[in-house]
């Protein structure tokens, strides 16, 4: 008898759309490579906080009827709700949630020192309050440079995941970027561009008999996927012994994607940590699966399956 999940979507919060995509892509791909184990079924949340299990309404209360296991693509504070009522659930903890945000990682990793790019937070421009935009872009872009000398990289800190990143090397480029980026509405993410190699390294909990299996490192190079990166084993310790620090103090128990810049000095930078592995056929997480002879459907089966223990 096929065991169902339930795929929790949307919510009263932020990242609603966010949410669909991530939410959409699991059940894609549980139906395209699990089907004959797993049902996929989506769990929609609306703005309004009203929950719908396959367009039909549910309560909460009624879900442990309907589902074996939920992935939860949406804020914590429903996974909170679905464990509190006994139901199984996959999806990112309170505090590894508070590490979406930029200042709140750094000042994380700081404490076990993890390396990271410095970086600026421009606040949202408001225009009553911060006067003409071309004035506040000038005093936020001499800010950013008396912090950290160029380039930069300045992106939007939006969930439009089309949302362009700039790579400025002047200071007219910086403002240039800036400006382009208050269009947004969000606030925006300035850091330092360090010059290096593109790392990344998965992790999945009780995977081949280990608390925590870290994948081989991978390196992307000139849009290409190296999987496994090539690296001294001086390097690979270095980046793994990194990944270490991060499980162990932010205790991940399902999913993580870390992403260095591997200095030609060979000192390590964490860019960025993910919670949801990319789905993509051609995504660093396939090639990774790929490298040690898996799936990236088993790796994700083996996290459906072990939420159920």
């Amino acid at each position: 008898m096929k065991k169902v999940v339930g795929v929790l979507r949307g919510g009263t919060f932020e990242n609603y759309e966010k949410s669909l995509f991530e939410g959409g892509k699991i059940i894609s791909h549980i139906f395209e490579n699990l089907s004959d184990k797993w049902k996929p079924i989506d769990v929609l949340i609306d703005k309004n906080g009203k929950w719908y299990l396959g367009g039909l309404p549910i309560k909460p209360s009624h879900l442990m009827e309907k589902v074996d296991v939920v992935w939860n693509t949406s804020h914590p504070s429903y996974s909170k709700t679905l464990e509190d009522l006994s139901v199984p659930t996959i999806g990112v903890n309170h505090f590894s949630n508070t590490l979406g945000s930029r200042e709140m990682l750094n000042e994380h990793m700081k404490g076990i020192k993890i390396n990271m790019p410095r970086a600026f937070i421009i606040p949202v421009y408001q225009k009553d309050f911060d006067g003409s935009l071309e004035k506040y872009a000038v005093r936020k872009a001499k800010e950013v440079f008396s912090k950290f000398s160029s380039p930069w990289i300045v992106k939007s800190l939006t969930e439009d995941l089309n949302t362009g990143i700039h790579v400025a090397k002047t200071f007219p480029e910086l403002l240039e970027a800036i400006i382009d980026c208050t269009k947004h509405k969000k606030s925006i993410l300035v850091e330092e561009f360090i010059f290096g190699r593109d790392i990344s390294v998965h992790s999945v909990a009780s995977f081949r008999g280990e608390d925590i299996y870290n994948f081989p490192p991978t390196e992307k190079k000139n849009g290409v996927i190296l999987s496994p990166g090539k690296f001294t084993s001086l390097e690979k310790e270095k980046l793994l012994e990194s990944v270490k620090k991060i499980c162990d103090y932010i205790k991940t128990t399902q999913y993580l994607k870390s992403d260095f810049v591997l200095h030609p000095s060979g000192r390590v930078y964490l860019k960025n940590i993910e919670f949801f592995p990319n789905l993509d056929d051609d995504s660093c997480f396939h090639k990774s699966c790929e490298s040690v002879g898996t799936k990236a459907h088993l790796v994700i089966e083996h996290i459906l399956e072990e939420a159920l223990l």
